[in-house]
């Protein structure tokens, strides 16, 4: 279990694309990952390979490989296959030039208008400092109508938080579409693994998104270890997971004060901001950091100190009066009841992850699916039915509580085991997959690792890039005023998208 199972690796043609994923999504796999590579150069020529990554229920691993001449780049639209893959294939064409065929939605996603139009900033030639032209407007789908008009909200918002351009078309307070634009800070975080040492890997890894530092530096570190075929003793795979519930009880916590923050249920959110407080410093106790860096290293992991276990069921036992206290008030309950409703069934189409999934219905967690080690009987998969806002809230404290048991339980089980021997890093090359349930969603990390440990390509999905499109859908029929309460209850973060 320290290990994902090797891949069943499947080499296609263009010709024979869509027909090999469309047979792997009927087994029930769904599409985590899309990479490309730019493999061989030849003066001016170019050879590209795709990998798709499939990942089942079970545990199941497949990747479709197809090339691409550089000199006529191009695949067929999965699109019509895969929500999520037609997302893919448009990044794929702004980073790379490969171009998607038929596409539905032939427009950018990650390159804004002011982007040079034939400038692709993975490719091996690309200047680092391009000419940049105006910012200029973007395609949307404008809604027309008697009564219909517009408000914009953002890139520039009124607080600490990460740009981000939401367009609603309204009704009254009725929001009849939303339009949403990101990648506003596109920050070329794949281009800087490139080159690096693995071990180099880890602190950029950390930074990916701040507040899910070890999910993405875990993600990346069992990458490496399963290119390079290192086994984790079971103790440092017993600490990994812990410093996981870790990172999901603080943020967790900040998102049931922030989602009742927003229907003026103030002191909750005081009380939370407390809670979040306080487990932020036992990070710092745990590890020397209050995010949690700097714990996770390849073939293992380190704690500082025990953690403070006393603290820990408090602070679960706090949170769990914070809940009691929300719920039971009929204007909170008002406002989360039946509030920006995510079906299970666009959920399951559009690709959502995480949370957000769990409350719509579909108990994906990678804790159960790609485990990498055994949680034990404390461990358990919340869900809720309803999708609206007080499901997300639900599935919340429902993982508050699991995850202050998990800690309980997998401290006692590290107490019992003697520290293990740092893991020697072999000079080796391969590819490498890392599944990790990060508080957020199932965050994926790709790598492929060249001669003398050193990186040729890293690969990032968080959990956001699925479940951000899904945001739209929840707000049909809501009234404006309770965006920001939507919203909230999503969470998702722009950093992890905006890589």
């Amino acid at each position: 279990m320290s290990r994902l199972a090797p891949p069943e690796v499947i080499l296609t043609s263009r010709d024979d694309l869509i027909d090999v994923i469309a047979a792997q999504l009927q087994r029930g796999l769904r599409l985590a990952l899309v990479a490309a590579h730019e493999d061989r150069r030849a003066g001016d020529d170019a050879c590209f390979r795709v990998v798709h990554v499939l990942l089942g229920s079970a545990g199941e691993r497949v990747e479709v490989v197809v090339e691409v001449p550089g000199t006529d780049a191009w695949l067929p639209t999965l699109a019509g296959v895969s929500f999520t893959a037609g997302r893919f294939e448009r990044e794929m064409r702004d980073l790379y030039g490969i171009v998607p065929r038929d596409h539905p939605q032939p427009y950018r996603l990650v390159r804004h208008g002011h982007w040079p139009v034939s400038y692709h900033p993975m490719l091996a030639e690309a200047d680092p400092h391009p000419d940049f032209g105006a910012a200029g407007g973007f395609p949307f789908a404008e809604v027309t109508g008697k009564g219909v008009y517009e408000i914009p909200v953002g890139p520039v918002h009124a607080g600490l938080i990460e740009p981000g351009h939401f367009r609603f078309s309204v009704v009254g307070e009725t929001i009849v579409r939303m339009y949403q634009r990101l990648y506003f800070v596109h920050r070329g975080v794949e281009k800087l693994f490139e080159g690096r040492p693995v071990a180099d890997g880890i602190a950029l890894a950390e930074r990916i998104s701040g507040d899910t530092a070890v999910g993405h530096s875990l993600a990346y570190v069992m990458a490496v270890e399963d290119a390079l075929a290192i086994a984790v003793p079971e103790r440092d795979r017993l600490v990994r997971a812990l410093l996981l519930e870790c990172e999901r009880l603080y943020n967790h916590i900040n998102d049931l004060g922030a989602i009742v923050n927003d229907v003026g249920f103030g002191i909750v959110n005081q009380h939370a901001g407390r809670l979040r407080e306080t487990l932020l410093r036992h990070n710092a106790r745990l590890t020397g950091h209050r995010l949690l860096r700097g714990a996770i290293r390849i073939g293992g992991a380190d704690l500082l100190a025990a953690p403070d276990l006393a603290l820990i069921a408090s602070v679960a036992d706090q949170a769990a009066e914070l809940v009691r206290i929300s719920t039971d008030n009929p204007m909170v309950a008002n406002r989360l009841n039946t509030t920006a409703i995510l079906p299970q069934s666009h959920a399951r189409q559009m690709g959502v992850l995480g949370y957000v999934a769990r409350a719509s219905g579909l108990g994906m967690d990678a804790r159960a699916e790609h485990p990498f080690v055994d949680l034990g009987a404390g461990f358990r998969v919340v869900s809720r039915q309803d999708g609206d806002v007080r499901a997300r809230f639900d599935v919340r404290a429902g993982e508050v509580d699991v995850s202050a048991r998990l800690v309980a339980d997998l401290a006692a089980r590290i107490a019992a085991l003697d520290p293990s021997a740092p893991v020697a890093v072999p000079f080796a090359q391969g590819a490498g997959l890392g599944v990790v349930e990060a508080w957020r969603g199932t965050l994926v990390h790709r790598v492929e690792v060249g001669a003398d440990q050193v990186l040729t390509r890293v690969k990032v999905v968080d959990p956001s890039f699925s479940t951000w499109p899904a945001l739209g859908i929840a707000l049909a029929d809501t009234i404006v005023p309770d965006f920001p309460l939507a919203n909230k209850s999503f969470n998702m973060s722009y950093a992890g998208n905006d890589l």
